[in-house]
């Protein structure tokens, strides 16, 4: 056998071994980060006051002075969920900083393992806490009397949008942290991010009420297709992908929004762990 061939067979080998990720580590960051994030249940709670508030106060009184039928109270139930999220995950986001500022993230640095299971761990754990509390609010919305229509297959539709949408948000949770240096201005910026495109994505109203320049600008926003799916898992409205595509398939549709959703999640989420990883080494 030709000596040369069998040293860059090996050289080939260990290279490829010292690009593969080690996943081991992974759990336990995973744990470490949820015991910092949830260490008391004030923290769980507290992202879902508002969304509940909307959800059993807001929409019933809605629904009472537009003289609108019950479907406009599931209608904003759902629509709370495109609040929650975004909300929990820049919380997520938040204890980022405060890791850095006086925790443990230099240690983790300077540990033998890939940086970006820094951030996996934390995603892991943001998407774990938000479906805790997504549970939590359909359970509400429904002992308030809030009635949800799905099947298998939309809870199905519900389910992945959901966690393609956490993914993404955390993302740009995740992106803001590595570029803020103060918990001030990080907190400045979250209703720009998390609660302005509430607004426009269709989440009390249909996007076809909106001027029409505005109409069109909330089509390109990854919250307005998330919301038109989980109103199609949940309630199987496809009203929201219609005003979006305009197509006679809702399937396609369906479909058509939820590879939104997912190149939206997989951006934002190579590009967090890209900028957590050039920010970790100034």
């Amino acid at each position: 056998m030709d000596p040369m061939a069998t040293v860059t067979a090996t050289t080939a080998t260990t290279t490829g071994r010292r690009r593969a990720i080690d996943l081991g580590p992974l759990g336990t960051l995973a744990r470490r980060r949820f015991q910092l994030t949830a260490r008391t249940p004030r923290e769980l709670v507290v992202p879902l006051l508002t969304p509940i508030l909307f959800a059993l106060v807001i929409a019933p009184a809605l629904k009472a002075a537009l003289h609108t039928s019950s479907a406009y109270e599931s209608f904003v139930a759902v629509g709370t969920i495109g609040l929650l999220i975004p909300l929990n995950t820049m919380f997520a986001g938040l204890s980022v900083i405060v890791d850095r500022e006086g925790g443990a993230q230099r240690e983790l640095l300077a540990a033998p393992i890939h940086r970006g299971l820094i951030v996996l761990g934390n995603l892991v754990v943001a998407v774990a806490v938000t479906a805790m509390q997504l549970v939590a609010l359909v359970a509400v919305a429904l002992a308030r009397g809030i009635h949800f229509v799905a099947s298998a297959t939309g809870v199905g539709w519900f389910v992945a949008t959901s966690i393609l949408f956490t993914i993404g948000m955390y993302g740009a949770a995740e992106i803001l942290a590595s570029r803020v240096p103060k918990q001030e201005e990080y907190i400045a910026r979250v209703p720009a991010i998390a609660i302005v495109p509430w607004f426009l994505a269709g989440s009390l109203f249909p996007i076809s009420a909106l001027p029409s320049f505005l109409a069109w600008f909330a089509r390109f926003l990854p919250l307005t297709h998330g919301l038109a799916l989980m109103r199609y898992g949940l309630l199987a409205d496809g009203t929201g992908l219609r005003a979006i595509w305009g197509m006679t398939s809702t399937t396609d549709m369906a479909a058509l929004s939820l590879v939104v959703v997912a190149v939206f999640a997989a951006a934002l989420i190579v590009v967090s762990v890209r900028v957590f990883d050039r920010s970790a080494t100034r």
